[in-house]
C-alpha cells in the first residue's frame, strides 16, 4: 500500500499521513459497496501493489472507466 499512498501524496500535494487516511477511506468505501466476493480483492490489490495483480495492474484494468 506504500506505493499508492506515496502516489496519492505526490499527486494531491498532501502529506503521506493524509494520503494514508485517504487511501484507507476509499478502500473501505469500495469494500462496503462491492459484492462480498469481490471486496477482498481490494485488500489483495493494495497488499500486492508491485505485482501484476497489484495497484498497477488494477489501474491499467480500470483506466478507461473514469
Amino acid at each position: 500500500m506504500d506505493k499508492i499512498v506515496k502516489l496519492v501524496a505526490d499527486k494531491a500535494g498532501i502529506s503521506e499521513s493524509q494520503a494514508q487516511t485517504a487511501v484507507t477511506t476509499v478502500a473501505n468505501v469500495l469494500k462496503e459497496r462491492m459484492p462480498e466476493g469481490m471486496a477482498s480483492q481490494v485488500d489483495n490489490y493494495l497488499k500486492d501493489e508491485g505485482g501484476e495483480g497489484g495497484v498497477g495492474g488494477a489501474a491499467s484494468k480500470i483506466g478507461g472507466m473514469f
